[in-house]
């Protein structure tokens, strides 16, 4: 049994006398000592989907369905109050923004510390020494300083090193990892990739990456799951998403992706329309209107999730992509090479 298995996970916001539906029956397996990659422009449903994981959507005006099982229990029929215990300890979240998920009155040390008192009933200097030890662990020099110290004088790197460093502080089961790297310079993206890699090599974490960095998918993540309009529409291994993309979603993000070795003034292949250009699923495929491959039977109704090609690589599509996106090998995945938003696929 996977140690995280989302069955049809579906979120709807109701408001006005209309309901929407940001995520739309997503399904996908987490196992322990595993990375898996969501991934998608914005809008697709991806924060929400690690939201309703975590336990954190509001609870008026917000409809859950599906199930969400962590080693044999549904998060999303927990109480906040088993959810609190859990999280932190089983469950971690490192978020997008990190000016925004810290306190700005409270020390950096502070913070770190709630969460080793709360969880590991660390108190008083033995709680100060272990905080400093995982400042200095996720790469923030001069750690016992920094513990007196306010998220505003800390650099946007330190700040992401330091959510870091309370999501890992009580070694969770599971990690999510929300675009970890955004807003955050070539150096700094490729350090916390490395980080959070030794993290799964180490302890035996489960972490679910959260990016449409496609760069970062290739260097870090085993099992990928493209997201459209709420829904999977693609899922395979790395390798063979990279080197076979079948979904024409799918197929348009890698041929986005800017060449080095290109000719100097080829433009650039964009996917062309944006996130609102879309249909009901019920209606169809909710990417016909802006894909190049559609047929008429892309507007019969909800495609399904088939293997049409090798086993375990399933696409959400009548009428797949057949040609390969020309692109490097995959054979030697090199986070540092990939962080600054290429591909070593």
């Amino acid at each position: 049994m996977a140690l995280l298995s989302v069955d049809e996970l579906t979120v709807t916001f109701g408001g006005r006398g209309r309901a929407s539906k940001a995520v739309d029956g997503v399904s996908f397996d987490v196992d322990q000592g595993q990375v898996v990659g969501l991934v998608g422009e914005s809008g697709c449903g991806k924060s929400v989907t690690s939201l309703a994981l975590m336990g954190l959507l509001p609870s008026k005006g917000v409809e859950l369905g599906g199930r969400a099982d962590f080693d044999g229990t549904n998060l999303l029929t927990m109480s906040q109050r088993e959810l609190r215990d859990m999280r932190g300890s089983q469950l971690a979240m490192i978020f997008q923004d990190p000016l925004s998920s810290l306190n700005p009155v409270v020390p950096i040390g502070v913070q770190v510390t709630e969460i080793l008192q709360r969880h590991r009933g660390l108190k008083g200097e033995a709680a100060r020494k272990e905080a400093a030890h995982l400042l200095d662990r996720v790469g923030i020099p001069d750690p016992t300083r920094r513990l007196k110290e306010y998220p505003h004088q800390l650099s946007g790197g330190m700040r992401q090193r330091a959510l870091i460093a309370m999501a890992v502080a009580c070694a969770p089961r599971l990690l999510i990892a929300d675009e970890p790297t955004t807003a955050l310079d070539v150096t700094i993206q490729a350090q916390i990739l490395e980080l959070l890699k030794e993290l799964v090599d180490e302890e035996g974490t489960a972490l679910l990456m959260i990016t449409h960095d496609l760069g970062v998918v290739a260097g870090l993540c085993d099992q990928v799951n493209v997201l459209y309009a709420g829904k999977v529409v693609e899922s395979a291994d790395r390798h063979e998403l990279f080197a076979h993309p079948m979904h024409p979603y799918a197929h348009g993000l890698l041929e986005s992706i800017p060449r080095l070795d290109a000719p100097r003034g080829e433009p650039l292949k964009p996917i062309r329309g944006s996130i609102n250009d879309r249909i009901a699923w019920a209606d169809g495929c909710a990417f016909a209107p802006r894909c190049d491959y559609y047929t008429m039977e892309c507007l019969t109704g909800t495609p399904a999730l088939t293997e049409p090609a090798a086993a375990g690589h399933q696409v959400r599509c009548v009428n797949p992509v057949r040609e390969p996106v020309e692109i490097a090998t995959l054979d030697t995945p090199d986070v540092t090479a990939t962080a600054h938003g290429g591909t070593s696929a």
